[in-house]
């Protein structure tokens, strides 16, 4: 049964939500800031990304299963307070080390916070608003990615780049006083406490993550890899086993959770390191602006959050697998046109408007059967499964396309360029010769196709993933709920 005050409720999740895609979203745009006024390297900058995720993917199961064990409201406004206080942290950070200690904190907070939000969703809700919910809960993640440039933007244009994390600080209070008034408390089944299951899900998410961050660079540790391996074949071995596993195993035998879940990640893996070469082609290449650089990006979230609720009404008529479907081909179409850029604003915001379209489209028709298809019970937990699929995609398209994205830069590079020129567009602007830095910035927008086409690519997968594995089912018919392992 819906919770009367539900919609009082998604309001609270969706601020704690928008707390979290602020700060990535001024994160990247900060990038410009963080290389000139901190000495930042590219490796220094990748690093202060994935210290947040290596933490937060690996807390996550951890941070899903405690919820549902002592409280989601509780792990929520545990992790926005600690995430606001790492928040202050990073502002005061001098040395990029700093900076990088704080962002992993964050990951911490971040890990308690995100599965609480849908957990807590697909339990006041019931399954009649639960798609329109999920529609909304997605179409303030857009707000958040228009408005945290816009913000951090001004900032970064009238102070210095460490007073963008101070937009984290009111926004997470906020949301804590706002969960005491007006959520209730919930919790999933009153099973015991599953330490070793905790331990072994640290150590390999952590090490997975960890390996799969330092593969490109060379730095690829086998004694990495084989922890990584040893601790969740461990951890699977545990959890068949353990009268009270932190991770019901079963949610994976239903299609449409493993189906969406691989949809989801593929999707992640293409756009993830693409739309962080966003903000520095429109500040590097375009010379925008970081306020007009984070302007630029409203078309693109106008159509993400129109076509979002499209699609969650197109959701009673059409089903899940045919929406989920068509939304990745039309961001494919969108990636493949931004394969095409040359240069400029225009074919740029075509494409992002396009990618809106298709994400708005498949975005609640996924998530919907993701959760859909995890028992109330176990809900934290599986919104955390889900975070973490997520969160890996993240770090493999980092770590990977990222390095794809360097390397073709510095392939596209005269030979005769200094080396750093040939490292990045920031040294090669840093340089001050006009040549060099037109070069770097035919260079940057080559990288940047061929990353669209890897892009594209991993959109094409993700559909034809969920064509094959989803069930077609009526989109009115609720999806099924496998029973709880133990």
């Amino acid at each position: 049964m819906s919770h009367p005050r539900r919609w009082w409720i998604l309001g609270v999740l969706c601020l704690s939500l928008l707390t979290l895609v602020v700060d990535n979203t001024v994160l990247n745009l900060a990038i410009p800031s963080l290389m000139r006024d901190l000495g930042a390297t590219p490796s220094d900058v990748q690093w202060v990304i994935d210290a947040y995720v290596l933490v937060f993917a690996g807390l996550l199961l951890t941070a899903g299963s405690l919820s549902d064990r002592y409280g989601r409201r509780r792990m929520l406004v545990i992790g926005l307070a600690f995430f606001g206080g790492a928040s202050l942290a990073a502002m005061l950070a001098t040395e990029p080390w700093q900076l990088i200690g704080a962002r992993a904190l964050m990951g911490v907070g971040g890990s308690c916070v995100m599965p609480s939000t849908l957990s807590i969703l697909i339990t006041v809700f019931d399954e009649g608003e639960r798609r329109k919910a999920i529609a909304a809960w997605s179409a303030v993640a857009m707000v958040g990615v228009i408005a945290g440039p816009t913000l951090g933007g001004f900032l970064l244009q009238h102070y210095y780049w460490g007073s963008v994390f101070l937009l984290n600080v009111p926004i997470a209070a906020l949301a804590i006083a706002a969960a005491f008034v007006l959520m209730p408390e919930t919790h999933g089944s009153p099973r015991g406490v599953d330490p070793v299951g905790v331990v072994l899900s640290i150590v390999g998410m952590g090490t997975l993550v960890w390996a799969v961050i330092s593969a490109p660079g060379g730095h690829l540790n086998p004694l990495v890899v084989a922890v990584a391996v040893v601790a969740l074949l461990a951890f699977v071995l545990w959890e068949r086993r353990t009268a009270h596993p932190m991770l019901p195993l079963g949610l994976f035998r239903d299609r449409s959770f493993s189906g969406s879940s691989l949809s989801i990640v593929l999707l992640s893996f293409g756009a993830g390191a693409l739309m962080l070469a966003l903000t520095q082609y429109l500040q590097f290449v375009l010379g925008y602006e970081p306020l007009k650089a984070g302007l630029a990006l409203l078309p693109y979230v106008a159509a993400a959050m129109v076509f979002n609720g499209l699609g969650a009404a197109l959701g009673k008529k059409v089903s899940n697998r045919t929406l989920i479907v068509a939304g990745l081909l039309v961001m494919a179409a969108g990636f493949g046109l931004l394969s095409t850029l040359t240069g400029g604003y225009g074919t740029l915001i075509a494409s992002l408007m396009i990618m809106g379209v298709g994400g708005g489209l498949a975005g609640p028709a996924a998530y919907a059967t993701l959760m859909g298809a995890v028992p109330p019970e176990h809900a934290g937990v599986g919104s955390a499964l889900n975070d973490t699929v997520q969160q890996v995609g993240m770090a493999l398209s980092v770590a990977v396309l990222g390095s794809v994205l360097a390397g073709a830069y510095t392939a596209s590079m005269p030979q005769s360029a200094p080396a750093v020129a040939r490292d990045s567009i920031s040294g090669a602007l840093a340089l001050g010769d006009p040549g060099i830095a037109a070069a770097g910035r035919h260079a940057f927008v080559s990288a940047m196709s061929v990353g669209s086409l890897v892009g594209a690519g991993c959109s094409v997968a993700a559909a034809v993933v969920a064509l094959l594995v989803l069930r077609r089912r009526p989109a009115a018919q609720p999806v099924s709920e496998p029973q709880p392992v133990g």
